[in-house]
């Protein structure tokens, strides 16, 4: 599957479709069949929209350059910190506006998200909940008679936690779309396919 094009037609791709999308463009995906494709996305997508609400506990760094490094934000886990790339998330804000979408979006909504996102991969590194979304995408790495160990599926932590952020931040689109509509705003390839956000 190739990277979405840029454009005014951006919101008609559905937010499992964006989903879909990033996983392709995951590196171990290329050659996957699209439907396997779609079920990760769909279960990845309900995890994380099921998950309860996790406090972002991590120190929050404010900085400028995510345009530059296709970032909105990013979680580092030594020590736990959250970047926030305040560059990127001025233009999140007028890509908002521009193409109409604050329902979708309210203001400060996108910096909660944000948030949101990074704590579910903070919540996912260090706890359990990484073994149940391996176990939720149903994708078996090593099989021995009835003993089987869950396998990870590159970039399904990404879409968990985009549905995360959806969900608890109230958006009425993922933030896979706007991460898309970034791409198109700033030309970044690397992250048109809305897998750069984080």
């Amino acid at each position: 599957m190739t990277a979405p094009t840029a454009g005014p037609d951006l919101a008609r791709t559905d937010d499992i479709e964006w989903a879909v999308r990033l996983l392709a463009a995951t590196p171990t995906h290329e050659s996957r069949d699209p439907q396997l494709l779609r079920r990760w996305a769909l279960a990845a997508d309900a995890f994380g929209a099921a998950l309860a609400p996790v406090a972002c506990t991590a120190r929050i760094v404010e900085r400028d350059g995510g345009l530059a490094q296709g970032l909105l934000a990013r979680y580092r886990s030594r020590p736990p910190t959250v970047e926030l790339y305040t560059d990127t998330l001025a233009l999140a804000e007028r890509v908002v506006d521009e193409r109409g979408w604050r329902t979708w979006y309210p203001p400060g909504s996108v910096r909660a998200a944000a948030l949101a996102h990074e704590a579910v991969h903070a919540h996912l590194h260090h706890g359990p909940a990484r073994t149940a979304l391996k176990r939720t995408l149903g994708h078996t790495a090593l099989r021995l008679g009835r003993w089987q160990v869950p396998g990870h599926v590159a970039g399904a932590e990404e879409v968990a936690a985009h549905a995360y952020a959806r969900t608890v931040c109230g958006l009425g689109r993922s933030p896979l779309l706007l991460t898309a509509a970034l791409a198109a705003a700033t030309g970044d390839d690397r992250a048109r396919t809305a897998r750069r956000e984080n």
